[in-house]
């Protein structure tokens, strides 16, 4: 089996495939504060059994997962980890060597020689962009913008022959209502569903209408200002755990894929 691992800002994602299908996944919060392992890439892998595990939040979340799956941890051959967030990295790493006894591929510059892919300023872009970009790529062959709804809203635009023309970052939708609850003092934090009017009557629905339908417009200018610049010539797909939300959305994509970044890593791992 493969393991995929998405480490994101507000969370954490694991994947795990067998080879046809993803057969679980996992999401937890991305909380540093939390105690972890340690922060070193260069400790030898005999070492590793030595951290205490109830001081390793991940490990204890993966044997509950994989015990409550059913699956044995030895069933993991490979492993491949996207994180855009370096400080959590190399935690990551060793609690997989050590719980799997497998070295992990980490995304990132290093690899991208072997991806049949043009990768735009390799040392800048988010590892999680190439592995969207990637999937989309195999999967359409064709020009094609991810729009990934998560804690930023990125838009990253791949051609039919394989190179990441561009990328696009906003707030994310949680992101946009949690800056307004957190710098204010009498606005509340809402939940992120279309209301019926823009025209707000209550301060919740206010906040929904400014969002939740200020975002729609958004999303729909900046892909197409994206197909203008390429001739028209270009399809739209999202993914990210908040692509649900913006319902009036739906119709301008071709497909919504919840696991597209995951598809991507897992691409990545077939070709390193």
């Amino acid at each position: 089996m493969f393991l995929a691992v998405d480490a994101g800002n507000s969370n954490t994602v694991f994947g795990l495939h067998d080879q046809q299908q993803w057969r679980h996944v996992w999401r937890t919060r991305t909380l540093l504060e939390e105690p972890m392992a340690f922060h070193v890439t260069d400790r030898p892998v005999g070492d590793l059994a030595a951290v205490p595990a109830e001081h390793d939040r991940y490990e204890r979340l993966l044997r509950l997962w994989f015990l409550e799956a059913n699956v044995p941890l030895g069933a993991v051959e490979s492993i491949v980890i996207s994180s855009v967030v370096p400080e959590l990295t190399p935690t990551l790493r060793a609690t997989l060597m050590r719980l799997f006894n497998v070295e992990p591929v980490v995304v990132g510059p290093a690899v991208y020689p072997a991806l049949p892919m043009q990768i735009l300023r390799p040392y800048a872009i988010g590892t999680d962009l190439v592995a969207n970009a990637l999937a989309a790529y195999l999967r359409y062959k064709q020009n094609c913008v991810i729009v990934d709804f998560g804690t930023a809203l990125t838009f990253t635009t791949v051609t039919g022959d394989g190179k990441i023309a561009g990328v696009a970052i906003a707030p994310g939708l949680k992101t946009a209502v949690r800056s307004l609850f957190s710098n204010t003092a009498q606005l509340p934090e809402v939940p992120l569903v279309t209301p019926d009017s823009a025209l707000g009557t209550s301060t919740a629905h206010a906040i929904q209408a400014g969002v939740v339908m200020g975002y729609e417009g958004l999303v729909r200018s900046l892909i197409d200002r994206i197909r203008a610049e390429l001739n028209g010539d270009c399809i739209a797909i999202a993914t990210g755990g908040m692509a649900s939300v913006i319902t009036a959305l739906h119709p301008d994509f071709t497909e919504i894929i919840p696991n597209l970044t995951l598809d991507g890593i897992r691409e990545i791992g077939l070709r390193v």
